[in-house]
């Protein structure tokens, strides 16, 4: 089975954010990923976003809006 949810790390211990639905005392792989700290990542993020932007706000596709709407 694989999860994916969010911790907070404090004090050495990652605390979760829910419960998971497991046994106590159960074993489990824990990957620890941290997106903040990957800045090539959050280069292309807003990079993309910019351009999903630039496209989505462009005033000259309301002549399409207004077909959709005949």
């Amino acid at each position: 089975m694989s999860t994916t949810l969010e911790a907070i790390y404090e004090d050495g211990l990652l605390r979760l954010a829910r419960p998971l639905p497991l046994p106590s005392r159960s074993r489990v792989t824990v990957t620890v990923e941290t997106p903040e700290e990957d800045t090539e990542r959050q280069h292309w993020l807003a990079a993309s976003e910019a351009a999903l932007r630039k496209t989505w706000d462009n005033p000259a596709d309301d002549v399409f809006n207004e077909m959709l709407t005949k």
